[in-house]
Order: C-alpha cells, then structure tokens, then sequence
C-alpha cells in the first residue's frame, strides 16, 4: 500500500511520544487503502519472557493504532476505548522491525469500531486485535486549558513509500 502521509506523534504517550524514554516513538501512516500503519520495533524495556514482547505493550500498540484509524476522515475527532478483545497469534520478538496496520469497521455518529493487525516483516500474522470506541471532541477528550498541538506536537516525516500487507482480514 502507498503512503500518503504521515499523523503526528506526542510528546509523552507510551507508543508515540517522542519524550517518553521508555516509549516506542512509533511513526503512524495513512496509507491509500484507508488504514493506518506503523513499521517499528519494540525494545528489551517492552520484554515479557527473554526473546518476547510483553502482551500489555503489544495491546497498547494495538490500541492506539486502531484509535488512531479514525483520524484518516475525522482528524479533529477522539476515540476512547470502550471494549478491545486481543488475539496473540505468535510471540512478538522485540529488538527486529515489526509493520502493524488498523482500520475501521463500522462507524457512526457516537463510535466506531476497528481492526488492528501486527506483522512480522515477511507477513506473518503475530497478534490481531477489535476494538470499539466512543467518539469525544478535543474538548472532552483533552479537558480544559490544553491545545490540540500541545501534546500531539511533533510533525513526523514521511521516510516510506510502500508498506505491504496482506488483504484486510474480514469480520
């Protein structure tokens, strides 16, 4: 799938922020097939058993993936999880590149819901996630006194073309 741009990151959320020491810095992707994508690795602070990234991080990877689908067509619009159901496939090697990719399912007024995948770089499928999600303006979702590009402050390169995946795997 072709790159079209790239989303921002933040300063110190655990998988984008560019602040955070012990956070993945994950760039987001929109690519043209309306999903977001990243191409990462998780590192030896994200280990669970020695070899393997812990489930929590690879939950929270695919967390904001997902929420982040929505920002493609509602990019002032917030998603906080409502439920996530997680499925690891194969162990999530950290110290190598991974590619993850989310989209959305259903959406509506209120909510949407998703689908997030993480790849090892041949294509192997390690773990999948759904999610759903309840939609909050800035406003709700950041509170009072903050500005949208306060936190979400970092404008990421687009350093890829292409970034391949399988289809989109149906419900």
């Amino acid at each position: 799938m072709k790159v079209l741009r790239t989303q921002r990151n933040s300063k110190n959320c655990i998988i984008c922020g560019m602040e955070n020491p012990l956070g993945l810095k994950a760039p987001f992707y929109i690519l043209d097939d309306d999903s977001v994508a990243s191409v990462f690795q998780f590192r030896l602070e994200h280990q669970s058993y020695p070899d393997r990234t812990h489930g929590g991080m690879i939950a929270a990877l695919l967390d904001e993936l997902m929420g982040r689908a929505l920002w493609i067509n509602e990019p002032e619009t917030f998603g906080v999880t409502t439920t996530m159901s997680v499925t690891y496939r194969r162990p999530v090697p950290y110290g190598v590149k991974v590619k993850a990719r989310g989209y959305i399912t259903f959406n509506s007024q209120r909510g949407f819901a998703t689908k997030g995948e993480i790849y090892d770089m041949d294509g192997k499928l390690l773990a999948e996630a759904n999610a759903r999600y309840l939609k909050l303006s800035f406003e709700r979702a950041f509170g009072e006194g903050h500005e949208v590009h306060e936190e979400m402050c970092y404008e990421m390169p687009v350093d890829l073309n292409e970034i391949d995946f399988p289809e989109k795997i149906k419900e």
